[in-house]
């Protein structure tokens, strides 16, 4: 769905809880395919499931189901990604993202609306990491393929800068032409300038993430779309560790947050608002 797994990004009677609780994403305000939390890196295979609710859909700051202000029916979003500690500060990676919701009739079948897949492959040196990650996001009866290139350091503001590209649109951006032939919309590439801060409160880490993205190129989430700046999102995120549960188990936590999106409707035209609130509280385990 236009995605960028992410969002980033649970209905209003659980904001109480998220800012108790723990863009990931997470998780990057994306709800988008990429993982939301990096598994740890002391063993050679180590693996982190996600399982989360999301008021929202965002994909590179396309509300895609259309929500807007509404917060009361949100998306299951799990997530699983398994990694792998290579010689030389190398690590491989392999995910998937799930979209499951009763929004509309699924041609994949059942509540499941979308099923992504990536692999990836990132270079560690001190405290920058480089990482290219390719993604299939399967939904409809197309699939959508991304590379993405992304710069990060883990240092004052967790400064990164992902470069998104959709080298091949499969269904997304797409619209009717006056003819009534669908147009699935161009490739393109987006840059996602983040920044984030943390604060422990008690066993609480409180982050504030800070988005930017600009679009390359017109046309990215809809026919007659202009390229610039296309959105920012502010943040809040809570991540509560459950130390009641044995480490044999995994490493648990319970996380959420508050997402507010700013966007341009000349660039994404197609949000029924252009600005909103999105939520989202989850469940993780890394092992």
């Amino acid at each position: 769905m236009k995605k960028k797994k992410y969002s980033i990004i649970a209905p209003a009677s659980l904001v109480a809880a998220v800012m108790v609780a723990n863009t990931a994403f997470a998780g990057p305000e994306e709800t988008a395919p990429a993982a939301p939390i990096t598994p740890p890196t002391e063993d050679v295979i180590s693996g982190v499931l996600n399982l989360d609710f999301n008021t929202h859909f965002i994909s590179y700051g396309n509300d895609v189901w259309g929500d807007g202000s509404s917060m009361s029916d949100p998306t299951f979003n799990p997530s699983l990604e398994i990694a792998l500690q290579l010689p030389g500060g190398f690590t491989a990676s392999l995910g998937t993202w799930w979209d499951v919701n009763s929004k509309q009739d699924s041609p994949i079948g059942g509540r499941i609306q979308e099923v992504d897949v990536y692999a990836g492959l990132a270079y560690t040196f001190g405290d920058f990491t480089v990482k290219t990650t390719y993604q299939a996001w399967m939904y409809g009866s197309a699939t959508e393929e991304i590379l993405d290139v992304s710069l990060s350091y883990a240092g004052f503001l967790s400064p990164s800068l992902t470069i998104h590209n959709r080298i091949e649109a499969g269904g997304a951006a797409g619209s009717f032409t006056a003819g009534g032939v669908f147009d699935p919309g161009d490739e393109g590439t987006v840059l996602v300038a983040a920044i984030s801060h943390s604060i422990e409160a008690g066993p609480i880490t409180i982050s504030f993430p800070l988005n930017l993205a600009y679009f390359i190129d017109d046309e990215f989430h809809a026919v007659g779309a202009d390229n610039g700046i296309g959105y920012g999102s502010v943040g809040v995120t809570a991540t509560l560790p459950l130390s009641a549960i044995s480490e044999i188990y995994g490493k648990w936590n319970l996380h959420g947050g508050l997402t507010y999106f700013i966007t341009d409707d000349e660039v994404i035209p197609n949000n029924p608002q252009s600005d909103f609130l999105t939520a989202n509280l989850g469940l993780t385990v890394a092992f």
